[in-house]
């Protein structure tokens, strides 16, 4: 948990600086910080801390001219006057103390600049009366929290949305300030809200961004807009009736091309699909340039010319390069999950490199694809076992791939306890480095960990996804037995102290592998899905799921949902669950838990009343492992149950 991690990665655009904004925990402990560092561009430098606020610092953005914007609540002089503490625009010199340069009421979030144009995003709270502060200010004096929806969503991951609303402003930079700021998309309703993407053209006339369309029943669709910087005026540049346009949001070097990600919307029959797409500014004519991917980052080369993609492969997530008029090609050869790419002009491109056995630490690819590692704020750390791939056939014929993480002690004379760890998503892979799910924190305390990509997982084509799409429990838990079979033929590995876990889309298969077989000792499930009729109608993304699952009550509910295969249920489960969670409300995690009750099932629920999806709060994190860990040894290792220190 206090290990530093490097979050972000940014390339001046002359490429001689490499800025990252990297989290690390607070001394309190009880919370995290990020700031910005430099990194070195080669294996002998050390990296530099360059800012250091109680606040912390986040969004870097080179300008063209090499200017290094960011957002931070940092405090001024000014600050109460013009924005409280709400986060603001700052400017950092190469030398010097940083400089604020804008603040809106509701914040500033992200920022893009070019061609001396600087683009932001804030929250505005809409009105005719008064200047924004004075309404913020009437509806804090009038004690109102509440938020009248005329649309949907109402609500994203674990905030609510409304009843402010996301805006593009956009500013001339001068020195050390910002001129003939205007807003850009004063009635945008919630056009922008939830995951906007933008970009700005180098010539700093033209805004490109992601923009929310309303439609009839509830359901949504995400164009992609040109907005004018010189008037406001927006143009429609990609719109499909079958189709969402969607980020990383990427404008070509030279200004004439936009890239995007371009997803065929799933329906009850035909599941999601997901494109690199590439469209003209000027004439909107686009094309798909890479098919069928699920892409983490995208950026363009120097010349225009090709781009590079890092996209689920595998169970990797490769960097690929594609020429707009030539076939996609990998460049990375190795075992790497790729982010945050920046290509310089001498042809490299600096990135992110995680892996399941790595967490994400700077690296610079070669044109040739060797990689070479920079120095990191995040220390080499010393893995307590060994990573394996591992295969097995499932019962259509096709492979089902896996990690498997083996602690250093376990031999065929003294066998690791096994654990099953289910991805959530469903449309995910496990191929890369997590800080919040990690297996080496289960290796460290003896237990084997299989990391599966069932069917539904990313990187194996559309076949893969086909064989679960609209069928998740019964194929999803075949292949998951197939491999588990296969992992637990391994003389270092007992197949008799067995568990399963898995949190989300993990959580619901965690619930249906506890209705549909008791070969395990203990299953833990985070956030999980139990009674699909409920969640489909009170997540906060409704519309997506019930365009595979089709409407509520149909025969897929009841044929797919773990609450059915109750009365099946002998193995103890420890359910876990955050009140904040909003993909997956808070009464799917009561609702199980009240069920198990009644049921007589052997079982816990470790509650949080104030984490989301995740549970990211150090001492909660640490609480989870705890009890975890606790309820695994008392079921799997049959010691004696101990309550965690942390909830003594």
């Amino acid at each position: 948990m206090a290990l530093p991690r490097v979050n972000s990665l940014r390339l001046s655009p002359d490429g001689t600086r490499l800025v990252s904004v990297v989290q690390s925990l607070n001394p309190d402990g009880k919370s995290y910080g990020t700031a910005l560092w430099e990194l070195p561009q080669d294996p002998g430098g050390e990296p530099r801390r360059l800012t250091r606020s109680a606040k912390g610092e986040a969004g870097a953005e080179f300008a063209h001219d090499g200017t290094l914007f960011f957002v931070s609540r940092r405090p001024d002089e000014t600050a109460k006057e013009t924005g409280g503490d709400s986060a603001a625009l700052w400017v950092l010199p190469e030398r010097g103390e940083p400089v604020r340069v804008a603040t809106r009421p509701g914040g500033v979030t992200g920022v893009r600049a070019a061609g001396g144009t600087v683009v932001y995003t804030s929250a505005v709270l809409p009105g005719d009366s008064g200047t924004e502060e004075e309404r913020r200010k009437a509806r804090e004096e009038a004690g109102v929290s509440a938020i009248l929806h005329e649309g949907y969503p109402v609500r994203y991951w674990d905030h609510d949305l409304g009843p402010a609303q996301t805006r593009i402003f956009a500013g001339r930079a001068a020195r050390e300030d910002l001129e003939d700021v205007r807003d850009l998309t004063p009635e945008p309703g919630g056009a922008l809200d939830e995951h906007v993407s933008f970009d700005v053209t180098p010539d700093g006339r033209t805004v490109v961004t992601t923009w929310r369309v309303p439609l009839p029943s509830g359901d949504i669709r995400w164009d992609l807009v040109a907005i004018d910087v010189a008037d406001g005026s927006r143009r429609t540049l990609a719109t499909s009736g079958g189709h969402d346009f969607g980020g990383p949001v990427v404008v070509s070097p030279d200004g004439r091309l936009v890239a995007c990600v371009r997803e065929g919307r799933g329906t009850e029959e035909v599941p999601v699909a997901l494109d690199l797409w590439v469209v003209d500014l000027d004439t909107g004519e686009g094309r798909v340039v890479a098919a069928e991917i699920f892409p983490a980052a995208v950026a363009w080369a120097p010349s225009s010319r090709e781009v590079f993609f890092a996209a689920d492969h595998q169970g990797r997530r490769p960097v690929f390069r594609v020429p707009l008029d030539g076939a996609v090609t990998r460049v990375t050869p190795d075992d790497g999950a790729y982010a945050e790419l920046c290509p310089a002009p001498d042809g490299s491109v600096y990135a992110l490199r995680g892996a399941i056995d790595s967490p994400p630490r700077p690296v610079r690819i070669a044109a040739d694809g060797s990689v070479t590692t920079l120095p990191s704020p995040t220390p080499p750390l010393d893995l307590p076992g060994t990573l394996t791939e591992v295969s097995a056939t499932a019962e259509d014929g096709t492979e089902i791939r896996g990690w498997l993480v083996v602690p250093a002690e376990a031999t065929a004379e003294d066998p690791a306890p096994f654990l099953l760890w289910i991805h959530g998503g469903p449309l995910s892979s496990w191929n890369d480095w997590s800080w919040r799910w990690n297996p080496w924190l289960m290796a460290r305390h003896g237990y084997a960990v299989l990391l599966p990509d069932p069917c539904l997982s990313t990187g194996y084509g559309q076949g893969m996804i086909e064989r679960g799409w609209g069928d998740w429990g019964p194929v999803t838990h075949a292949d998951l037995m197939a491999i588990t079979d296969e992992c637990l033929k391994r003389p270092e590995i007992d197949e008799q102290r067995t568990a399963a876990m898995g949190g989300s889309f993990g959580g619901y298969m965690a619930n249906w592998v506890a209705g549909h077989t008791d070969r395990f000792r203990a299953i833990v499930t985070h956030a999980s899905l139990w009674n699909l009729d409920q969640f489909a109608g009170t997540t906060d993304s409704a519309n997506y799921w019930q365009r595979e699952l089709g409407v509520l009550g149909s025969a897929r509910y009841a044929r797919l949902s773990p609450h059915r295969s109750l009365g099946e249920i002998r193995t103890p489960m420890l359910v876990i669950h955050g009140d904040k969670d909003y993909r997956v409300p808070i009464g799917e995690g009561l609702r199980l838990w009240w069920d198990l009750q009644r049921s007589g099932v052997e079982s816990k629920f470790l509650y949080f009343p104030d984490e989301n999806h995740w549970v990211l709060k150090p001492g909660n994190a640490i609480a989870w492992y705890e009890t975890v860990l606790a309820f695994l040894s008392q079921h799997v290792l049959d010691e004696e149950w101990s309550r965690p220190p942390s909830l003594s």
